[in-house]
C-alpha cells in the first residue's frame, strides 16, 4: 500500500487519540515534519536526535515515530544542533510524527501497561493523573521487592539503563505496585501513591527529593531511567501501523544512560 505520511499521521492520531489528550505546550504531538513520501519504512525512537536522524538515513528509514520530538526547548533560532537535525531530515526526506502523553496513557500500546507486562505485573487501576488523564496504570500483587528489582533490571539493561531504588528493609514485599514511565517520581505522584495505598513505585526518573520523602512515608521508588521505561510504546504502536500498511518497521537504540 502507498500511503502519505499525512495520511500515516491521520491514522496515528485516531489511534491515539492525539486531538483529545492534554499534554505539554512543547510536545505538539502529531505530525511535525512532512516529507514528499511516500512512506517507505518506519523508525520507531524514543528521541529525535542527530544520532537517530543518522541511523534512519542510514537504512531506508524515512517516517519516524517517536515519544520525544522536535520542540521540547520551545520555539527558537534554527542554527547549531536544531538546523543540522532539520536540514538532515529534509536531505533525507524523513518525516517525524512525535506522541507524548497520548502514547504513555494508552491502553494497548502505552509505555505504562506495556512495561507492567513486561515485568510480568497485571494493571487494574489508573495512576498518575495529568489534567484528568490518568498517564500510568497500578495493580496489585504479592512478591519480594526484590524479586521485582531484578526482573526491571533485567529489563532496561537491554536498553543501556540500570535500576536504583530507594530505601528499603530486607525481606520487604510489594503488594501494591503503580508505574509512571519518564519523569513519573514527583511530589504529586507520592501524594498520590500514598494516598491509594501503593507500597512501589515505579518510575523512569525523579528529582532528589522523592526519595526522601519515599523513605518517610512508607513507599519504595525504582528509578529505571526515563529512557528505558519509554522505549515500548513507540515500538507496538510503529509494529502495528507498519502491519496496517505493509511496510516494514524498525527499533533505532540510542540510549541516553538516564
Amino acid at each position: 500500500m502507498t500511503i502519505p505520511a499525512t495520511r500515516l499521521a491521520q491514522r496515528l492520531d485516531e489511534i491515539l487519540g492525539t486531538r483529545e489528550v492534554p499534554d505539554y505546550d512543547g510536545a505538539l504531538n502529531g505530525l511535525q515534519c512532512d516529507h514528499r513520501g511516500p512512506v517507505a519504512r518506519i523508525g520507531a525512537a524514543v528521541d529525535l536526535s542527530g544520532q537517530v536522524i543518522g541511523q534512519a538515513a542510514a537504512r531506508g528509514i524515512n517516517f519516524l515515530i517517536v515519544h520525544h520530538g522536535m520542540f521540547w526547548g520551545g520555539p527558537g533560532p534554527l542554527v547549531g544542533p536544531a538546523y543540522e537535525r532539520l536540514r538532515r531530515l529534509f536531505e533525507h526526506d524523513i518525516a517525524v510524527y512525535s506522541s507524548h502523553l497520548p502514547l504513555d496513557a494508552h491502553p494497548e500500546h502505552g509505555n505504562n501497561v506495556l512495561l507492567a507486562r513486561a515485568l510480568g505485573l497485571l494493571p487494574s487501576h489508573p495512576f498518575a493523573s495529568f489534567r484528568g488523564l490518568a498517564v500510568g496504570c497500578a495493580g496489585e500483587t504479592d512478591l519480594e521487592t526484590r524479586s521485582l528489582i531484578d526482573a526491571t533490571e533485567a529489563f532496561v539493561r537491554a536498553y543501556g539503563g540500570s535500576v536504583r531504588a530507594s530505601a528499603m528493609e530486607p525481606g520487604r514485599r510489594t503488594k501494591r505496585w503503580a508505574i509512571c514511565t519518564g519523569a513519573g517520581a514527583s511530589s504529586e505522584t507520592l501524594r498520590e501513591a500514598r494516598a491509594s495505598g501503593i507500597d512501589t513505585l515505579i518510575v523512569g526518573e525523579g528529582p532528589h527529593h522523592t526519595a526522601v520523602e519515599a523513605a518517610e512515608s512508607g513507599v519504595v521508588i525504582l528509578y529505571a531511567g526515563h529512557y528505558a521505561t519509554e522505549t515500548l510504546g513507540v515500538q507496538s504502536i510503529a509494529s502495528h501501523i507498519a502491519e496496517s500498511v505493509g511496510v516494514s518497521w524498525e527499533f533505532l537504540l540510542a540510549p541516553t544512560g538516564l
